[in-house]
Formats: structure tokens, sequence, C-alpha cells
């Protein structure tokens, strides 16, 4: 005989929120959602006056302002499930938008290593989204705020300092597995539409969606899944890789501009 549980689910986003004791009022309008804590640092050292809000486990938040604009950062997670976990606190603790800052495998010979790519949808390839939605269901990015984000990167890449950056934009495909990202796998990705690939963005569209927040992704291009290049020690990732946050800043600072100017 089975005990039953007392409450319906054992530990929700806002026990999550309450446990780091996390206001609304703490959280900054946007948020920018790296994975690692090197990106989440890039993005610390350019906000004025950043305060810790929590450090639990492996996560920290930290929230300041930019051109007196409140935003929030965390590293969120490198793979879904611990994606979800930073997700449900930051929708939880109401943040209005948030933007993705991530690296991605090209499934596509003309995207390049330090390419950038901005995701409209996701494949559901990992193990999170199929306790949250039917399988039926298409993680999607904020059709307004991912043009926004797209137009960014586009004019971003119009420098000369972009080196021949490109910027592409479409589907992902989200996996667990990155050790099985087998011909037949890939292949089946690229027929469903896949022009990359993660290990989180289907996990964190799909909480976003949930709450009604609006999301988007950017990712810099780290390797090239059909030809086989590994470009983790190419100089132009890591560029790249900067590039994309200066893109999220300045996407933010373009949305109050026009929203002030509305």
């Amino acid at each position: 005989m089975t005990t039953p549980m007392r409450k319906e689910v054992h530990m929700t986003g806002k026990d999550l929120m309450q446990m780091v004791q996390l206001r609304p009022q703490d959280v900054g309008k946007y948020a920018i959602v790296p994975g690692p804590k090197e990106r989440a640092e890039a993005v610390i050292k350019k906000l004025k006056n950043p305060v810790k809000n929590f450090s639990f486990m492996e996560y920290t938040m930290y929230t300041g302002q930019f051109e007196g604009i409140d935003i929030t950062t965390i590293n969120g997670g490198r793979f879904a499930a611990d994606t979800a976990i930073t997700t449900e606190i930051l929708c939880n603790a109401q943040v209005k938008a948030m933007i993705r800052i991530g690296s991605c495998g090209s499934l596509r010979e003309d995207i390049k290593v330090g390419d950038l790519v901005v995701a409209t949808t996701a494949l559901k390839g990992e193990g999170v989204t199929q306790y949250y939605v039917p399988q039926d269901f298409v993680p999607a990015s904020d059709a307004a705020l991912t043009q926004d984000l797209w137009e960014a990167a586009r004019e971003a890449v119009k420098s000369p300092l972009a080196l021949g950056r490109r910027v592409h934009t479409g589907c992902c495909w989200t996996t667990d597995v990155i050790l099985k990202e087998t011909r037949e796998n890939v292949a089946k990705a690229v027929s469903q539409g896949a022009i990359a690939v993660d290990m989180v963005s289907a996990a964190f569209l799909t909480i976003c969606q949930g709450y009604q927040i609006p999301s988007a992704v950017i990712m810099a291009v780290s390797d090239n899944v059909i030809t086989g290049e590994m470009g983790f020690l190419n100089p132009g990732y890591y560029m790249a890789e900067a590039s994309m946050i200066d893109i999220a800043f300045s996407l933010i600072k373009e949305l109050e501009l026009s929203k002030k100017s509305a």
C-alpha cells in the first residue's frame, strides 16, 4: 500500500523562490540568462551596483542597473534539468522578459563556428518537457521579442569588428545526450527543421511559455555537427560569446527607449 502525498506537488517554483528568500521586488524587469558562471560574470561586469540576490547550490543571481534599467542575471544552467530549476525561480519572481544567451552546435554546413543563431522554436529531445507539456507541444520563443533580438543581432554583425560573423534564425534541437548525436539522430532533427543543437532551449522556452513570460534565445556557434569541426578553442567562438552579451544589453536598451517614446 502506497502512502498518498499530502501535497499535490512536493516542491514548486514558488517554494524554490521562498527557499532562496527571493521576492519579486528584488529582481529586474529583464533577465539575461547565460549557462555557465563565467558567462554570467561577464554580464555582471556590465551592471552598475550589482547586488547578489542569492547563492544556492551552483547557482548565483545578481541584480543591477544598466543605463538606469534593472536587470537580473543568473547562471541559468548548462542542461535542461538545471535550467528548469532556475527558469522556475525567475518566472515565479515575476521577471517580465528573459533573454537566454547560450552556445550551440551547427546542423548546417553554412552555419560556421563564431556565427550566431536566434532560436524561434525547439525540438524536445530532453527529459524535462515531457513532464510539463503534451508530446505535440512546440516550444517557441516570443515572436515580438525574438524579432527585436534578430534585428539587434543583425545590426551588431554589420560592424567591421564582427569579422564576417552571420546571424541565422530557426529551430533548435535540444538534447540531453551530447555523445549520441549520431547520423541517425541528427538526420531526424534536421528533417524536422532544426538548424542547431543545444541542451537547454526546449526546457527554457516551454517553462516561460507556461508562465506567459516573453522569452528569446540567442546562441554562439561553438562547433559544427555536420562537418565535424570543433571550435571550442576557436577565437571566433569567444568573440561571438562576447558579441551576444552586448546584443542582449543593446536589445534591452532599445526596448526601453521604444516604450518611452510610444
